[in-house]
């Protein structure tokens, strides 16, 4: 426990300067965006999985290039879990309600009963013709119903509306996907009898304990990245990362897979605080970078006429890793011309190499 001792005072420091400094920064709601979409494809990376930073931007507002891969939804899903985490009160997420919604459980119960209208004779009953056809009628504008229901649901979800999440029942589960005797629910509560005897812990410390316990229970199937955005979501309830959302996963990918999975459980608590501590230096070269580049662009801004769409131009760039043309006519309201045109004026930089479906970004 003694070799913990630095490491843990090393990322608790690392932790509160980020922290404090976004705490009064003019680039803070940038970060924080930026931030999202980083950690989001480092979630994706450490599942062995490639998704660019660019199509996951493009993808959040629905400008996709191509196709969107299975690896590019499920980076969206966790950039929006983050965004939800970020969007509640700091003790949310922890809690039970919170955590069956992040998870895709919660929600309102599904209705019950039989959808058809069989009753106990209806096997020899005999039927009139008419109100045979009226039943088939209403049989098929129920399963309308049920799929505009759906459709309706995806676009709240696409809009980026909070939309509550479905129950999953033990039969919505199918066996070719889920093994149905992974218990979830005893495994969540194993994790939080660790919540529970950790809770007078330095807070960093707790969070590398959880993040080595729910590696090691796996507690959910499918969703394994879900982990550290809940630990994240800790750090901010407990007041070292009040104004941020902690980017584990972004941490993590400078650690060594073999030290992240080592069998002994010291290397692997050494390696989740090292994560922790990297998270929290790249954050703090990021907002540097961030405020930098932005006393650079307000220059550009100096005799400006007040209708000028410049300013806008700013904040939409410190908070997208890339922005591209069709993204800034729609949030600008300009033409393609026009958004070209502040470009230019604003000296961003093309970082995609293309001719065509072009990005820019800051450097």
């Amino acid at each position: 426990m003694e070799a913990l001792f630095g490491p843990v005072a090393r990322a608790t420091e690392a932790s509160a300067r980020l922290d404090e400094r976004l705490a009064r920064s003019p680039v803070r709601d940038g970060f924080v965006e930026r931030q999202h979409f980083a950690d989001a494809a480092a979630a994706l990376w450490l599942e062995g999985e490639l998704v660019h930073l660019e199509d996951l931007v493009l993808h959040d507002a629905h400008m996709d290039i191509r196709t969107p891969t299975h690896e590019l939804t499920r980076a969206h899903a966790v950039l929006r879990v983050r965004r939800r985490i970020f969007s509640n009160n700091p003790d949310w997420a922890l809690s039970r309600d919170g955590f069956l919604a992040l998870a895709g459980r919660g929600g309102a119960t599904p209705a019950s009963g039989p959808k058809g209208s069989e009753g106990e004779g209806a096997g020899t009953a005999s039927v009139d013709p008419e109100v045979r056809d009226d039943a088939e009628d209403d049989l098929l504008a129920e399963e309308f119903a049920d799929i505009d229901a759906v459709l309706a649901r995806s676009s709240k979800i696409l809009s980026g509306a909070d939309v509550p999440a479905k129950a999953a029942r033990p039969d919505d589960r199918p066996d070719l996907i889920y093994d149905l005797d992974w218990d979830e629910d005893a495994r969540l509560a194993e994790w939080q009898d660790v919540i529970a005897r950790t809770r007078d812990l330095p807070v960093v410390l707790r969070a590398a304990l959880l993040l080595d316990a729910w590696q090691d229970i796996e507690v959910l199937q499918h969703a394994a990245w879900l982990g550290p955005l809940l630990i994240a979501a800790l750090l901010r309830q407990e007041g070292l990362a009040a104004h941020h959302l902690a980017c584990i996963h972004l941490g993590a990918k400078n650690i060594p897979r073999e030290r992240r999975r080592a069998r002994n459980r010291g290397d692997r608590l050494l390696a989740w605080l090292d994560a922790i501590h990297d998270a929290a230096v790249a954050g703090l070269k990021e907002h540097d970078r961030l405020v930098l580049a932005k006393s650079q662009m307000e220059r550009r801004l100096k005799q400006r006429r007040a209708s000028s769409k410049l300013p806008d131009l700013v904040e939409l760039v410190l908070s997208r890793p890339l922005v591209s043309a069709g993204m800034i006519q729609e949030r600008l309201k300009v033409t393609k011309q026009g958004a070209l045109n502040l470009i230019g004026e604003l000296g961003l930089r093309e970082m995609t190499g293309r001719g065509r479906f072009r990005a820019w970004g800051i450097v």
